[in-house]
Formats: C-alpha cells, structure tokens, sequence
C-alpha cells in the first residue's frame, strides 16, 4: 500500500491547472497499490485554493497559508514534516520551474531519491518504477527508488489533467515550521510576465519562430499576427532567444518548457534536437522552412518548403478571412 502526498502550484492564491497532472499520477499510484492521496494546498491563499483541490478525489486536502511570496526554503520544511507526519511514501509536483525548484530540496531534507521530469509510472503489489526520458528523449530510462520516500516530479504533457470525481474531500489546516535557514532568504517580489495570449504549456496551439525569422521586428510582425489569428500561445528556441529576437519565458525545448499542443506551427526553426525534445509531442506539427532538408522535417505532419517572411503572412491573412465569413 502506498500513499502518495501531491504538493500544488499555487499563483495568485489559485491553483495552477498544472498540478492536476500530479494528481492523475498519485491517483495510478493510489489505485495499483491499494494506497490512498492527499493534495497539500501551500503557499499564500492556500485555504481558498484547497477548496477548488478538494473537488478531485483525494482522501483530504491539507491547506497550509503562506502569508509571503514562495521559496523553497520555506516550503521545504514544513511540506518534510508533512510528509514524515503522514507517512507517505510518494511525494509528487509538476515539473515545472516550481516544481524543479522546491522538490529537489525537498528530497535533501527527507534523504529521499528524487526522479524527475517522469513521463510514465507503473505501480503494482512488485513495488513503482517511473519512465522518464533521457538524451533529450532518445532513450527512455525505467527508474526504480531504493529510499522508502520518493520524490517525483511529472512532465505536464504526458500526464492528462484529472478530473473532478464529484463530492469534495474534507480539508485540514496544517502548522507551518520554520526553519533557521530560511532567514537567511527573503522574500522581494513576484513578477509574471501578462499576457491575453494562452499559457505557453498549456495552449492547444502553439506558433513558433526559430532564427530563421531573423529579427525581433519580424518576430512580431509575422510570428505574432499569425498567433494571435489562431488564439495561439507564442514560442521560440534557444538560438532565437540568444539573438534577442524573444524573450527566454517563451523558449519551447530542453532547457525551456515542454509542450505537447493539439497543433504545433514551427516557422523557420530547423530542428535541432534540443529543440525537438521539447515539442515532438505534439498531436500535429507544421513546419515551414526554407530548407527542405532541414530536421524538423522528420516528425513534421505537413512541411511546407517556402520562405516564412512571404508564407506566414499569407497564411495569416487566409485564416483571418476564413474566420470572418
């Protein structure tokens, strides 16, 4: 029997759509090894945010106030003292920037193995092993934790959101520890970049501009129009953000975010595997490249071969005209 402990992302005193994915994890995990979830809601608004937990199935939601911003040293201490108190045996974020911040810390403190970024689980009576991707997902590694506490963090992308089971699990404060290290951090401020387009992890539509779009200028006068037609989020890769034409918030790829869109349009972005690693998930990817040689071309659905600057207008234009007959 193992019980699993999923410790929500809260912002703004909400929590994240993110933290669902964790929860259809702990929930495999409960159901093949005969063990139970709890969700902890932590952090500033976190009475308000585990009633919205509460409506998911777990056996309790257990809500812990933060009246400051969020660090993970001071989240740390109290969620280990939640965790040795419950006797849980799993312990579980998205992996997100919150979650690849806190958790790693978190598994310091309880001396725990700590797998992350997992995109598979299977749990059964012979014990949990966790998939998880390795060499920007050439390989896949299967991960068995020999400490009796493990700490996971799974990908977004390959965990759907779960849904509400019906009822609502009963919510329990708990006391929040302070530890000594956590004066030697203060808390200043919280900035979130705005903006009316949807969540880049979350958006079903994805346009993307790589180094091929060649400026900033073009960046937003091509890309962006293209974006905004389709009610799509806007990304990048690493080699655009490096030249300045984008800000890094919005890199898609290994060291930025993952995403797994209904429809993923990469626009003059060749496909290095870095990149590749980061959206060959998606259900149906288009690219539109120049070079018709160019590696994206290998996991593309559809792979128009055309100068961007001249096509993406164009097709911006058609879908615009499309849309208001």
């Amino acid at each position: 029997m193992t019980d699993v402990l999923v410790v929500a992302e809260l912002l703004n005193g909400e929590a994240r759509k993110n933290s669902l994915s964790a929860v259809t994890l702990a929930k495999k995990i409960a159901e093949g090894t005969s063990g139970a979830f709890d969700i902890l809601s932590i952090g500033a608004g976190a009475k308000g945010a585990a009633a919205t937990l509460a409506k998911f199935g777990a056996r309790k939601v257990l809500s812990a106030e933060m009246a400051e911003g969020y660090y993970a040293e001071k989240y740390a201490p109290t969620i280990a003292e939640i965790v040795k108190n419950g006797g849980y045996n799993v312990v579980t974020a998205c992996a997100s920037s919150y979650g690849k911040d806190l958790m790693p810390r978190l598994a310091a403190r309880l001396q725990a193995g700590n797998v992350s970024d997992i995109t598979a689980v299977k749990a059964d009576g012979s014990g949990i092993t966790y998939i998880r991707p390795m060499f920007a997902g050439n390989a896949m590694a299967e991960v068995k934790v020999n400490t009796p506490i493990h700490v996971v963090t799974v990908r977004q992308t390959e965990f759907a959101a779960a849904a509400e089971a019906g009822g609502s699990s009963p919510i329990e404060d708990v006391a929040n520890i302070v530890a000594p290290s956590s004066d030697r951090v203060q808390f200043v401020k919280l900035e979130v970049a705005k903006s009316e387009r949807p969540d880049l992890a979350e958006a079903a539509i994805v346009v993307s501009g790589g180094r091929g779009v060649k400026s900033s200028e073009n960046f937003k006068n091509v890309i962006e129009p293209l974006a905004d037609a389709l009610g799509a989020a806007v990304g990048t890769t690493r080699a655009a953000v490096d030249a300045g034409y984008v800000s890094g918030e919005l890199q898609v790829g290994q060291t930025g975010k993952i995403v797994a869109p209904n429809l993923y349009i990469a626009c003059g972005i060749s496909g290095a595997i870095q990149h590749l690693a980061g959206m060959k998930g998606s259900k149906v990817i288009v690219a539109i490249n120049k070079d018709q040689e160019a590696p994206i071309a290998q996991i593309a659905d559809f792979f128009l071969v055309a100068d961007l600057l001249k096509a993406v207008p164009e097709l911006t234009e058609k879908i615009k005209a499309a849309k208001a007959s």
